[in-house]
């Protein structure tokens, strides 16, 4: 096959962003896109020459779709998942997976009877200072791991949750400020980390006139026997860049957005300064705005490890048992403030 086809379903904010990384890739083009909203769709499809479609269904029985990207809410993401497996089309899933890991399950089911591959949209764990750092950690740098953290202090204000009347819900958005915001972060830390064994929580919701949690923080036990904490919310004015950081015995690094803050080994080595020198300054992340100073670079690099998946029969860098992982703890998260106690995973 020389050209993957590919198809969109869900054309809100984050569609043009898969929609200019497929016009990035040579191999790769949109030949479908998909809304409920009639206008939505050929707005879509009128940047690409792709054709729109309000019935999804009938997008599904085109032979000429291989992959079907889902931009949809949170809580639609299995229904439609699913739709797409039993038609023979490969899967890509913005984050999260789904809300709950019963539903992630279903769709990771789904894939595997239907023998189609399965990626979730996690752009953060190809960014060349996660690569870095990811090599750096695998490579023993950091002696003894003993702490990592994150922290998410965004800024969305209460016409944020109004303009999406699905944002803030349990029912479709599944959880606030660490399932629609932090997750990317969460799945980072994790990803460096490795499992987390236990969580200890508290959610508040204390500025937003929303359902869920606009305010969080988290004790983690890594299974590793390094300890950590998350934060996350969405009521820090005016936004600030994401901290994550991470410690051991024998080196720091602490990344601020993509900028390196601390990159700092007691055996330092000539890529060191190369590295604090390349990732010293660079943009914001989406702190005030979700959109704000990204780009489709990211999604672009996923779709391509797509691609190479399907041509060499192997897994997504990031496939839905890698997506799952950042719902389980969250969800641990969830339970842990609800019911006052630790959870263990």
């Amino acid at each position: 096959m020389n050209t993957f086809r590919f198809a969109i379903v869900g054309c809100g904010n984050i569609a043009p962003f898969h929609a200019d990384a497929l016009n990035n890739i040579n191999d790769a083009k949109l030949v479908a896109v998909c809304d409920k909203f009639e206008t939505n769709a050929k707005a879509l499809a009128a940047t690409s020459g792709a054709t729109a479609y309000t019935d999804y269904a009938e997008m599904l029985k085109q032979d000429d779709i291989d992959v079907v990207n889902i931009c949809l809410p949170s809580s639609m993401h299995e229904e439609f998942a699913i739709q797409a497996a039993e038609a023979g089309k490969h899967i890509i899933v913005e984050k999260p997976l789904d809300i709950t890991l019963e539903k992630c399950d279903a769709i990771i089911s789904a894939c595997e009877t239907n023998n189609v591959k399965l990626a979730v949209i996690f752009p953060t764990r190809f960014k060349e200072s996660s690569l870095a750092i990811k090599k750096t950690i695998d490579a023993g740098r950091f002696g003894k791991i003993t702490m990592a953290d994150v922290q998410v202090k965004w800024f969305r204000d209460q016409a944020y949750y109004d303009a999406g009347g699905w944002r803030g819900t349990w029912q479709f958005d599944g959880g606030g400020a660490l399932m629609n915001q932090s997750i990317h972060y969460i799945d980072q830390l994790q990803n460096f980390m490795g499992p987390v064994e236990s969580v200890y929580a508290y959610c508040e919701t204390l500025a937003r006139n929303i359902e869920v949690e606009d305010t969080a923080v988290a004790v983690l036990k890594f299974k590793n026997g390094a300890l950590g904490t998350i934060q996350g919310t969405t009521t820090a004015y005016p936004g600030l860049d994401t901290r994550l950081g991470i410690h051991g015995s024998d080196g720091s690094i602490v990344l601020e957005g993509e900028a390196l803050k601390v990159w700092a080994f007691q055996k330092s080595t000539d890529e060191d300064v190369e590295i604090k020198n390349k990732f010293s300054s660079t943009n914001s992340s989406g702190a005030k705005d979700p959109t704000a100073f990204i780009d489709s670079k990211g999604h672009q690099l996923q779709l391509e490890d797509m691609i190479n998946a399907i041509k060499t029969d192997t897994e997504p860098e990031v496939n839905g048992y890698e997506g799952r992982k950042s719902v389980e703890i969250i969800s641990a998260i969830y339970q842990s403030a609800k019911e006052k106690r630790e959870i263990i995973l």
